[in-house]
């Protein structure tokens, strides 16, 4: 079965034509690596950076992190020879397939039944599948998509430049906030007007957000292009662990540290939502349904609100002691 408690706080992309961004990889400090076969990689480099991918998981020590694969689209010819090369040669290093561009249920029923077969034919164990959500035909099927292959489906990503693309929407940007996606409010009385920025990619997140919740899936918030910027990237990542999302891609080193900061509930909200659970235990004892706790009101809803931030922490601290 699909396991539902590993951590995606930090999710690094590493290009497999980089042989030394490869050899740091392990050590640097992201819950999750992926070893990238499709954009980061040029036409040209396509086989060698296969190669290059199943050495890296053979030869280096993985025990820090886990370790995915991103193969090359399923419209393309590389596909098929990523997934039997990269199984069949080091499957039992892998802990997911990433499958970019995933437009329909099909594209990951094939997938499946490609590692299937040859899991059996090596005898190596499950490996899951993380999906990339970023066309308009799989925003639309987004729900259909998270219902296939419960078994082996593990986490969504929102990949942000290529749903911008399909959508054709206009912007350059990989991400962040975009100066033309604004509204103006009412004059004042000298006629000025504010401009007020919104979030161009709410909406499609959010809707990710649900279907994973729906079915048992983990979100993540896929890249932040300008990583020069960190207090853009701190502010996207908290925008979109408001609404649910687990962890965020990395795609330069220094983004790692922000991701596993943002995704990490502060310890003041882990001490109040434990607060809750006795204030909520020491009511039920009293026959009450709803307290006050620190002048507010906290009731069953507020149970549930801070059971799940308490497991979430409880579940970074073990994934972390696990690592030492």
């Amino acid at each position: 079965m699909a396991v539902r408690n590993r951590l995606h706080r930090s999710e690094l992309a590493v290009p497999g034509s980089n042989t030394r961004m490869l050899e740091k990889a392990p050590k640097a400090g992201a819950d999750m690596v992926f070893l990238d076969l499709e954009d980061a990689v040029a036409p040209d480099d396509k086989e060698q950076a296969r190669k290059n991918v199943i050495e890296a998981l053979n030869d280096l020590d993985w025990s820090d992190c886990s370790v995915s694969v991103r193969i090359n689209g399923l419209d393309t010819h590389y596909c098929y020879r990523d997934i039997v090369d990269v199984v069949e040669q080091a499957g039992d290093k892998l802990d997911t397939i990433l499958i970019p561009k995933v437009g329909s249920p099909s594209d990951i029923l094939f997938v499946s039944t490609m590692l299937e077969q040859i899991e059996a034919a090596k005898g190596i164990d499950q490996i899951n599948l993380h999906v990339l959500i970023e066309t308009a035909l799989g925003m639309a099927n987004v729900e259909a998509i998270a219902q296939t292959c419960p078994e082996r489906m593990e986490a969504m990503v929102f990949g942000v430049a290529d749903y911008a693309a399909s959508t054709q929407a206009r912007t350059t940007n990989m991400g962040g906030a975009n100066p033309d996606y604004y509204m103006l409010t009412h004059p004042d009385n000298e006629g000025t007007r504010e401009r007020h920025w919104g979030d161009q990619w709410h909406f499609a997140i959010s809707r990710m957000v649900v279907a994973c919740r729906a079915y048992g899936l983990r979100p993540i918030d896929g890249p932040f292009g300008d990583f020069n910027d960190p207090d853009g990237y701190r502010a996207v990542s908290n925008s979109v662990a408001a609404l649910g999302v687990e962890g965020k891609w990395a795609i330069h080193p220094s983004q790692i540290a922000l991701a596993n900061e943002v995704f990490t509930p502060p310890a003041a909200e882990v001490d109040r939502a434990q607060r809750i659970l006795v204030a909520m235990a020491e009511a039920a004892t009293q026959g009450k349904g709803a307290v006050s706790l620190d002048g507010r009101l906290i009731d069953a809803a507020s149970i549930r609100q801070a059971q799940v931030l308490v497991d979430k922490a409880a579940q970074i601290e073990s994934s972390l002691a696990a690592r030492q």
